[in-house]
């Protein structure tokens, strides 16, 4: 009972995609994890003229839904002139198996190859977790080289969240899902940015600021507006023009 509450809080997927939601051009792909799990996704070029056309955000999204319902994230992107390359974890949208920790870490490894097979080296490619997905994009980093780490509204550790939405469990004893961002975050040494809403009621902003101090310079803090899930709706103009400031910074574009 413990592991089913545990597992039923941490992972709520939907098998049923609405392509309609989204308003960019893109490309259905079918890859395989390691351990022979099928995974699908979504290739989102970016425009022609993309500032950033050469780079792509390799997106880790959070524990609900799945690809079909990040729609507005996508086209501010592809506003923003780069790739996208969004997947499903297992048990996912159209992407076979069930999530796990392990499992997830392994999804976003053979999302990282599907982008070195086709053509993009490492510091081209950008991992974006939000919620959950800072967990996985995390260990990403550690685990492959990459350009840079973006993390969004993301939480310190499941343990941490669990035991502020549930204070009459004793989370911390019982958790076996961990998800620990602030102690790979010290690990990790490509240009860090932590970008988070005040107004988050979800994940609270403290979980932010706690990774900004365990990251490594280069970093950059980005105060987002609206809350968990409506940054882009409430807040487009800031969200971009902070995405701006961190790649034309952070960021070497073979372009200029």
């Amino acid at each position: 009972m413990i592991r089913w509450f545990e597992h039923s809080r941490v992972y709520v997927p939907s098998t049923i995609l609405d392509p309609c939601q989204l308003n960019c051009t893109f490309e259905e792909v079918w890859f395989q994890s390691k351990d022979g799990t099928r995974l699908h996704g979504w290739f989102i070029p970016a425009p022609s003229e993309g500032t950033w056309r050469r780079h792509t955000l390799l997106l880790m999204h959070g524990n609900g839904g799945n690809i079909s319902h990040r729609g507005a994230f996508y086209e501010a992107w592809h506003e923003f002139g780069i790739n996208v390359l969004a997947f499903d974890y297992r048990g996912y949208g159209q992407s076979q198996g069930k999530p796990s920790e392990v499992g997830t870490y392994l999804d976003a490894q053979a999302g990282y190859r599907w982008l070195r097979e086709h053509g993009f080296n490492p510091r081209q490619i950008i991992p974006i977790g939000k919620s959950l997905g800072g967990g996985i994009a995390s260990e990403l980093a550690l685990r492959e080289d990459v350009g840079a780490l973006i993390l969004q509204n993301t939480f310190t550790s499941i343990p941490d969240i669990g035991s502020e939405m549930f204070p009459f469990l004793p989370i911390r004893r019982l958790a076996r899902i961990a998800y620990d961002t602030h102690s790979k975050l010290p690990k990790i040494h490509v240009p860090v940015l932590i970008a988070h809403s005040p107004k988050d009621q979800t994940i609270g902003i403290h979980h932010a600021r706690k990774n900004f101090e365990a990251a490594n310079e280069p970093k950059m803090f980005l105060e987002l507006a609206g809350g968990h899930t409506d940054t882009v709706e409430a807040g487009k103009v800031l969200y971009l023009e902070g995405l701006r400031n961190f790649f034309t910074n952070f960021l070497q574009n073979e372009e200029q």
